[in-house]
C-alpha cells in the first residue's frame, strides 16, 4: 500500500428523497472514517432578521413560509411564543381545533417520507416510480393517506400548503360540525390504510444500528405531545437520568453555534449531542399512546425505546395511526366555538413557544416592545438539532460498510443517502444534497 496520501472525490448530482441542498465530506484515513462534515450550503434565509420590526400579530403567517411540507409546525409554534408574551392561553375547542389541524400535517408528513422518500430503500427501488411498479398498492395507499392529510389542512387552514386561517389566538373561521363530518369517512379509510401501513413496514429489513445521541422531545402530562409540552431528556449515558427542564429555559439547555462547513447552526444539548424526532417522541411519551397505537407498535416489534435510525421509519407509521384515530376523536367531540379566535392584545415581554413538527422539536422566541413590535426572535428547526447526531451516523454506518468491503463509489452512495434520509431532514428549513466529497489517505 502506498504511503503518498491518496485523495477520492466523488461527486453526486443530488442525493435524492430528501429536501433541500447540501453537500457530505467523508475523510478516510487508513480504511477508517476520520471526518463526516454534512455541509449545508444553501443561503441563509434571515427570518430571524426581518422579522424584527414586525407586528405582534405577523410571525404566524410569515414562518410558515420557511417549509411547504411543515407550515402548520411553523404556525403553531409561532403563536404559542407569542401568546406566552401576551399572557393569552388557547384552550377548549380551540386548542382542539389546533390539535386536528396539527394531526393533519403529522398525516401528510409523515406519509409522505415514508411511501415516497424512505421506503424505497428497503425494497431495492431508486425511487417512487421503481417502487410503483413493484408495489403499486403501497404506493396508492401512501398517497390516499397523504391527501386525507392535505383534506384535514385545507379545511381547517383555507389550503393545503401554507395555511391561511392560522391566527394568533385561534383561527380567523372556526369549522361548523356539518363542514367537519366529510372528514369522517375519509379518516375512518384512512385509519385502515394506516393499520395496514404498519403491518407493511414492520416486515422490512432493519440493520443493525444505534443512535448513540440524547433523546429531546416534548412531553405532556397525559397525551402524546404534538401542539404542546415541556421538553424532556433522555440521556445516552444511563449514569444520567431523565430530565425536563421549563420551556423558557431552552436556550440556556439547547445552544447553537457556527461551523465552518454549514449555513445552519449545530446545536448541543447541556453539551451532548442529541435527536429530537420520532424516535425521540416514542422513547418519551409512548406510553401515552392510543391502546389501537400501543397494539400496532406491540405487534410491529417496538419495544419501549427504540435507537436504531432505520426503524425510525417503523415509529412514524405508528405515529401516523396514531394522528388519524386521533382526528377522529377530536371530530367527534368537536362543538363549534361562539368565537374562532381570543383576543391577544400586543404588549411589551419575551414569550417562548414549542411543537413537535413531524421532524422534532421546533422551538420559537420573540421579544415585543411596549408597541408590540418584535425585537429580537429565535427559530431553532429540529433538522439543525440534528445535525451533530446524522454526522456521527455517518461516520458509524459508512465505517461498517467500509469494514464489510462496500467501497465503490456506487456503495458509499447508497450507505451515505440512506444514512441522512433515515433522519427525514428538511434542509432547507435548517437553511438536495449535491456532492460527497470522499478524501483519502494511506
Amino acid at each position: 500500500m502506498s504511503e503518498t496520501p491518496r485523495s477520492r472525490i466523488l461527486r453526486l448530482p443530488a442525493l435524492t428523497r430528501v429536501e433541500g441542498e447540501t453537500a457530505l465530506h467523508l475523510k478516510i484515513h487508513d480504511g477508517t472514517v476520520t471526518e463526516a462534515q454534512l455541509k449545508i450550503y444553501e443561503p441563509p434565509r434571515f427570518f430571524e432578521a426581518f422579522l424584527r420590526g414586525r407586528a405582534h400579530t405577523e410571525p404566524p403567517d410569515l414562518t410558515s413560509r420557511i417549509c411547504g411540507i411543515c407550515p402548520v409546525a411553523y404556525q403553531m409554534s409561532a403563536c404559542r411564543a407569542i401568546e406566552d408574551a401576551c399572557g393569552v392561553v388557547v384552550d377548549g375547542q380551540l386548542a382542539a381545533l389546533r390539535r386536528l389541524l396539527y394531526c393533519g400535517e403529522w398525516i401528510e408528513s409523515q406519509t409522505l417520507h415514508i411511501h415516497l422518500l424512505h421506503a424505497p430503500d428497503f425494497l431495492g427501488a431508486d425511487d417512487v416510480i421503481g417502487l410503483s411498479r413493484s408495489h403499486p398498492e403501497h404506493v396508492r395507499r401512501g398517497l390516499r393517506l397523504k391527501q386525507t392529510g392535505n383534506a384535514v389542512v385545507e379545511l381547517l387552514g383555507g389550503r393545503a400548503i401554507h395555511p391561511v386561517s392560522v391566527r394568533i389566538g385561534g383561527f380567523h373561521r372556526a369549522p361548523t360540525r356539518a363542514e367537519l363530518r366529510p372528514l369522517e369517512e375519509r379518516l375512518r379509510t384512512a385509519l385502515d390504510d394506516a393499520w395496514e401501513t404498519v403491518h407493511w413496514v414492520a416486515g422490512f429489513e432493519f440493520p443493525d444500528a444505534e443512535c448513540d445521541a440524547d433523546l429531546l422531545a416534548l412531553a405532556s402530562a397525559d397525551t402524546y405531545a404534538i401542539e404542546s409540552g415541556v421538553p424532556t431528556v433522555l440521556p445516552y449515558d444511563e449514569t444520567i437520568p431523565p430530565y425536563s427542564f421549563p420551556l423558557g429555559d431552552f436556550t440556556d439547555h439547547v445552544t447553537e453555534e457556527q461551523v465552518s462547513h454549514s449555513t445552519a447552526l449545530h446545536s448541543r444539548l447541556d453539551g451532548r449531542r442529541h435527536l429530537t424526532g420520532s424516535l425521540a417522541r416514542w422513547a418519551v411519551s409512548g406510553h401515552l399512546l392510543s391502546p389501537l397505537a400501543l397494539e400496532a407498535a406491540r405487534a410491529a416489534g417496538l419495544g419501549q425505546t427504540c435507537r436504531n435510525p432505520y426503524r425510525s421509519i417503523l415509529v412514524r407509521a405508528v405515529e401516523v395511526l396514531y394522528a388519524v384515530e386521533e382526528a377522529l376523536r377530536i371530530i367527534a367531540a368537536y362543538e363549534r366555538p361562539a368565537r374562532p379566535y381570543v383576543e391577544v392584545p400586543a404588549r411589551a415581554g419575551t414569550g417562548h413557544g414549542a411543537t413537535e413538527a413531524p421532524r422534532g422539536l421546533l422551538y420559537h422566541r420573540y421579544a415585543f416592545d411596549d408597541g408590540g413590535r418584535v425585537t429580537d426572535a429565535r427559530i431553532v428547526p429540529p433538522t439543525a438539532q440534528n445535525q451533530g447526531a446524522i454526522e456521527q451516523d455517518l461516520r458509524r454506518l459508512v465505517q461498517a460498510g467500509l469494514d464489510r468491503g462496500e467501497d465503490s463509489e456506487a456503495e458509499l452512495t447508497r450507505l451515505c443517502e440512506r444514512a441522512v434520509r433515515n433522519h427525514d431532514p428538511c434542509i432547507s428549513c435548517s437553511a438536495h444534497f449535491l456532492e460527497l466529497d470522499v478524501s483519502r489517505t494511506h
